[in-house]
């Protein structure tokens, strides 16, 4: 310790919100050089290389092979699969001094496609799998928790290349099973949700997501053992009703009811019903946003959803992705002046509004469609309500979905609630959060078809080759392994992935004690065992006890007072438990508490 490159701090950092950030910090693991940015110091890099070896073992032992690519990448890949546009403001774009374009790598697909087109032919290459772990860059928006949302960070991304898609589904699977071992060696409780594709693409999509308050991705799960990110969540479709028995569409003075609890406050007092109140879930809201297209384009649709559910806008911008989604602005309205604010109702919009009727054939063929109308899978064909008459204090009531109007299509917007059925019936469904660990993608053709990667199959007949790929954020494992293992005091690392595996600790002023506790980590270490030896002569024992719960070793030997009766102290960190045992006794019995 008195050599070692650490400082450790009594305070948390003024920027750290969640325990990770700041126990890595105060701990002197990691550094923060800028927004997004950290240095890795020797301690953070000793658990983040444990971490990594981990990952790299079980790759291995699935049968990929490690290799490693640039970070700094031409465009051209990046234009023949249209994501130079398509990620958008994430992506960190340079030009070299002769005004060439390039990126920092965010994901490699494309290269590592390029690499098995220089160097496959032949459909008895495959399949093949070759992994990397390499820094990602990413321009966030709003970097945060330390390393787990970070703009540079390290990932273990891996790619698979198969004939057909059978292959590809025995590479998914093995990759799958992979990940599993993984996490389960490193102690890390997830859950494996469905997921969207998002602008990687592909046919299937799952997440890996560590279990944690703190985590910024909401999934959701049954008893029945279903599980998906709140994003990827489907609506069980909702059989049509009869519309027969309602009454044809009347359009109602509302005063003051811009909102939806206003309006059912004042169809409760002016129009009352028998039997049932009127309710915020008999009220179709419709919201305008902003879909920004990687292109530029700004376009304004509008979603009609039940007005008791609110719009989960990361729902919508999967549903639209790549596209970014905002609320529509003032300015947006402009050019629709039939939109009233508080007062949209489908009449004026969707495929039967009179101004897609004024359009020509040309344009409605070239698809150029002024306004999309999309609604919420939770507003059945054959359903009635109340909802804006596209005029200030005015509303309709009975407008039918069938009869009275109709949209361009369906998107899946609204909030997922707790209680909500799953959409296999595997029961109601609980929320929760957590941090993605993992992701793994069916990628399909996508970017080999893109970039040209073909091999020839059995019959000589040129074959575009399938792709999956499979990844695990290196660096945010080790922040979501920091979340699960640390008390009030500090980090409680497991020995696997932990610094060093004994902390020794001579607490006393007499060279007796220093020279006793220098031979037992020197025993320690001719045993195999990793050891951190705090020998700092001018600090005392109440730092030294402090700073061994802050930097969370899992065992330690404390050698101090109980020299004098023949004695050193054995720790267990995790267990928060204390033994004496004779001097000559201490490194049999920590290396058998400690199972070393």
């Amino acid at each position: 310790m008195s050599s070692l490159f650490v400082r450790t701090l009594r305070e948390d950092p003024a920027d750290a919100e969640v325990a990770s950030h700041k126990l890595l910090v105060r701990g002197g693991y990691i550094r923060r050089v800028a927004p997004g940015v950290y240095t890795w110091l020797p301690l953070g890099l000793r658990v983040f290389r444990k971490v990594e070896q981990v990952v790299r073992e079980e790759m291995d032992a699935a049968g990929a092979q490690e290799v490693l690519l640039p970070a700094l990448l031409p465009r051209d890949p990046y234009e023949q699969t249209n994501r130079w546009s398509e990620y958008g403001p994430t992506l960190f774009k340079l030009q070299d001094r002769k005004g060439g374009d390039y990126l920092l790598g965010p994901t490699h697909e494309e290269m590592f496609t390029l690499a098995v087109k220089d160097m496959y032919s032949s459909y008895k290459d495959l399949p093949v799998i070759l992994y990397q772990i390499q820094t990602k860059y990413r321009d966030e928006a709003r970097p945060r928790a330390g390393i787990i949302r970070s703009r540079a960070f390290s990932m273990k991304d891996a790619y698979s290349f198969d004939i057909d898609d059978e292959g590809l589904a025995r590479s998914y699977d093995s990759m799958r099973v992979a990940y599993q071992k993984t996490f389960d060696r490193l102690g890390l409780p997830y859950v494996i949700c469905s997921a969207m594709s998002g602008a990687m693409g592909g046919s299937r999509s799952e997440e890996f997501l560590f279990p944690t308050e703190i985590g910024e991705d909401t999934f959701v799960r049954s008893a029945g053992g279903y599980a998906a990110n709140v994003e990827a969540v489907t609506t069980p479709a909702l059989p049509g009703v009869s519309f027969e028995n309602v009454p044809e569409p009347e359009v109602v003075p509302t005063p003051e009811a811009p909102t939806i609890e206003t309006l059912v406050e004042v169809c409760n007092d002016l129009r009352p019903r028998g039997g049932q109140p009127w309710q915020a879930s008999d009220t179709l809201k419709n919201v305008v946003v902003a879909a920004v297209h990687p292109d530029g384009e700004r376009e304004v649709l509008v979603i009609g959803l039940p007005g008791d559910r609110e719009v989960d806008m990361k729902r919508v911008e999967a549903a639209l992705s790549p596209a970014e989604v905002d609320m529509a602005t003032p300015e947006d309205l402009e050019k629709y002046p039939e939109l009233v604010p508080g007062y949209i109702g489908p009449q004026v919009i969707g495929p039967q509004s009179a101004r897609r009727a004024e359009m020509g054939e040309e344009e409605r063929e070239a698809g150029k469609l002024p306004l999309r109308y999309l609604l919420d899978p939770h507003v059945a064909r054959g359903s009635a309500w109340i909802t804006g008459a596209n005029k200030v204090e005015h509303h309709v009531f009975h407008l039918v979905y069938g009869r009275d109007f109709e949209a361009d299509g369906f998107i899946e917007a609204a909030e997922v609630r707790e209680g909500d059925m799953a959409p296999d019936g595997s029961g109601p469904l609980e929320l929760a959060r957590g941090i993605e660990i993992g992701h793994i993608f069916a990628l399909g053709r996508k970017y080999s078809k893109a970039l040209g990667l073909t091999v020839l199959d059995q019959n000589g007949k040129a074959t575009v080759v399938t792709m999956g790929s499979y990844g695990i954020g290196v660096s945010r494992v080790m922040a979501a392994l920091a979340e699960h293992n640390h008390d009030g005091k500090g980090l409680v690392w497991p020995k696997e992935i932990a610094p060093a595996q004994v902390h020794v600790l001579a607490t006393g002023k007499g060279d007796e004690v220093f020279d006793t506790a220098a031979a037992i980590a020197g025993e320690l270490e001719e045993a195999g065992v990793e050891v951190l030896y705090d020998d700092r002569r001018k600090v005392s024992a109440g730092v030294k006890f402090a700073d061994y719960e802050l930097l969370g070793i899992p065992y330690a030997v404390v050698v101090g007072r109980g020299l004098k009766s023949g004695v050193v102290e054995v720790r267990d960190r995790a267990a928060g438990t204390s033994e004496e045992v004779a001097v000559v006794e201490g490194v049999a019995r920590i290396c058998e508490v400690a199972g070393l």
